[in-house]
């Protein structure tokens, strides 16, 4: 009788044991479900009220003890002032957006968050800034990524776009949206133009007797190959399609920018920002951070900023696709002319 209490006691003991890992691995899988959903998480930051911080911060700590009691009780009475009037007059707002983007302008998907975030909340008096750093990439990349800004635009908002250090190819594409632009001095600027290229290793498997085959249907559906052996009349499709993709590029510009001279300036050169003033493709020598600075008085300045949830594997690729980058870059940098 003892053994069989001992028994059903035990086994009472292990069915909890099985009960409560059981919830506790349910709880951990729900829990990580609902994180994958969560995809990204918008973050607002009111670049006035750390400005303010910051200033007051800066000013007390060159006051001795006697100046910092004085300025507290100004303070104060500014603040009771303040409370008092009931009719204060609410300021417009900057919203500002920090892009950088890479070839594959993967980096579009946050502004297109960022973007749509701002219009549920600006009012026709606010104004929005875009920071732009990029040097081009895919065609139809760039291509959204400058539908996006057209979006504030539609609404009735000033759009201004900041070049800091580049904004050349798909990123001038989407800096020619606003309609103002800012540029600091040394920013690169333009390269209104369309490039491609690919190796062709048909020689080097002839030469191994190694024979690809690549079947179509439809005249066109491949031009050019990697593999495969190349003709001209593929040749002269290819570059018919860059013209094409060129035109249009030159259109999109010139109905932005309608006042410069788009035959000079769609060469595919890129200049410094303070050439490219004068050739109508920047409306004013400034840089971003200056530009914000003399906001602050008479806007509410908030920066919008979206962060994508990545997985190991995904902070893994963008590091080494960033490296790669980087590498390419620097390659790219020894062969300009250094100052």
């Amino acid at each position: 009788m003892a053994f069989i209490y001992d028994y059903g006691l035990f086994a009472a003991k292990s069915i909890t044991l099985v009960v409560v890992f059981a919830a506790g691995v349910i709880a951990i899988i729900s829990a990580i479900a609902r994180h994958k959903i969560r995809k990204g998480e918008l973050e607002i930051t009111d670049l006035s009220a750390e400005y303010l911080r910051n200033k007051q911060h800066l000013t007390e700590s060159l006051l001795n003890k006697e100046q910092r009691k004085s300025l507290v009780k100004e303070q104060k009475k500014e603040a009771k002032a303040k409370k008092k009037n009931t009719v204060e007059s609410s300021k417009s707002r900057l919203f500002f957006i920090d892009f950088k983007g890479g070839m594959d302008a993967k980096e579009v998907s946050a502004l297109r968050e960022e973007i749509t975030a701002v219009l549920t909340m600006a009012k026709s008096e606010d104004e929005v800034l875009v920071r732009v750093e990029s040097g081009g990439g895919v065609v139809h990349g760039y291509g959204l990524g400058a539908s996006q800004l057209q979006r504030i635009r539609d609404r009735g908002l000033f759009l201004t776009v900041s070049i800091d250090k580049v904004a050349a190819s798909g990123g001038y594409m989407m800096a020619c949206v606003a309609q103002k632009i800012i540029a600091a001095p040394f920013a690169i600027v333009g390269s209104i133009g369309v490039v491609a290229q690919l190796p062709n290793f048909n020689r080097l498997l002839k030469k191994h007797d190694v024979d690809v085959e690549l079947h179509t249907a439809g005249q066109f559906k491949r031009t050019l190959t990697i593999f495969g052996e190349n003709d001209d009349k593929a040749r002269e499709k290819f570059k018919a399609e860059l013209e094409t993709v060129h035109q249009q590029f030159k259109q999109f510009v010139s109905e932005h920018r309608p006042r410069m001279d788009i035959d000079q300036i769609a060469t595919g050169e890129h200049w410094l920002a303070a050439e490219a003033k004068k050739l109508g493709l920047v409306d004013e020598l400034r840089t971003s951070d200056d530009y914000l600075l003399s906001q602050f008085d008479n806007k509410q300045v908030i920066k919008v900023t979206y962060n994508s949830k990545k997985g190991l594997a995904d902070r893994f690729s963008h590091a080494a696709s960033l490296a790669v980058e980087r590498a390419i870059y620097r390659v790219i940098e020894t062969c300009k002319i250094p100052f």
